[in-house]
């Protein structure tokens, strides 16, 4: 293998590589068996373990790098507001030879049609707190701003928020107007309905003037025109149709009188 990375050629891959496999067993065993280790005290070993394939998760993960050697801590990297994987994470060995071992053999590792990234991560890398809260049971994020955003509110409840709001805006502009900035916007206050004015009875009785296209008539407002005397009669001109009686009878003498025509005509001289 070092003999392929001096020269530039890639190391073939872990999986078609007999030789390659038998020689990393090897490794693995000689490391499991403590040999010449019995009185050392075992170091543990990290490494950084990137593109992760889609649908593993810790369990997995552990599952699959445990035939190698004990894994002591697992930390998988989660995005906070799905819950989801985001491709990278990293492993804790027992033993820091292991740690070297997975790294060197399993990076570039064609693996559910990705090729896994492992690299070892030298003790003065890694974090004291790389793997805070990973023994931890993974929740998926419950989205409290979300739920009390959609949650329903009582009307009382949805004053509150409306005075609120217009508190905060009333702040905003005066400290605005403190620091000597001319800033002006619609804000909350232009998005509340108006509230209708309460008209009393006594403006219902007044009338309104006569040159308005609608003057408004009430009981009241007649009887003062039936009281106020009337002006400028001469110029008022008034026609009086006769009655219906009058106009009857007038047809009927009409239509008589063409009757008696047609029945004695005129005699021709």
């Amino acid at each position: 293998m070092a003999e392929a990375e001096v020269v530039g050629v890639p190391a073939s891959l872990l999986s078609l590589d007999p030789q390659l496999q038998r020689e990393f067993q090897d490794k693995v065993l000689r490391v499991r068996s403590g040999k010449g280790t019995k009185h050392e005290k075992l170091t543990p070993g990290v490494i950084y373990l990137g593109h992760i394939p889609r649908g593993l998760f810790e369990p997995q993960i552990q599952e699959y790098f445990s035939q190698f050697g004990t894994v002591t801590r697992l930390r998988l990297s989660r995005s906070k507001k799905t819950g989801g994987s985001k491709g990278y994470g990293f492993v804790e060995f027992e033993s820091d030879e292991v740690a070297k071992i997975v790294a060197d053999t399993m990076n570039n590792y064609l693996f559910c049609e990705r090729l896994l990234k492992c690299e070892f991560m030298p003790p003065e890398k890694v974090h004291e707190n790389l793997f805070r809260g990973s023994k931890k049971t993974f929740r998926k994020p419950s989205h409290p701003a979300v739920k009390r955003y959609n949650k329903k509110r009582t009307t009382q409840e949805k004053t509150r928020m409306t005075e609120r709001l217009l508190k905060n805006e009333k702040q905003l502009r005066k400290r605005l107007a403190e620091k000597g900035i001319d800033y002006d916007f619609p804000g909350f206050a232009a998005q509340m309905p108006q509230k209708k004015k309460n008209v009393s009875n006594s403006n219902l009785n007044i009338s309104v003037n006569s040159q308005d296209p609608t003057p408004v008539c009430t009981p009241t407002a007649l009887e003062r025109r039936k009281s106020q005397p009337a002006e400028d009669d001469e110029d008022e001109i008034t026609i009086r149709l006769p009655p219906t009686s009058v106009k009857c009878t007038a047809q009927k003498t009409k239509k008589t009188t063409k009757l008696q025509k047609k029945i004695h005509p005129k005699k021709r001289k």
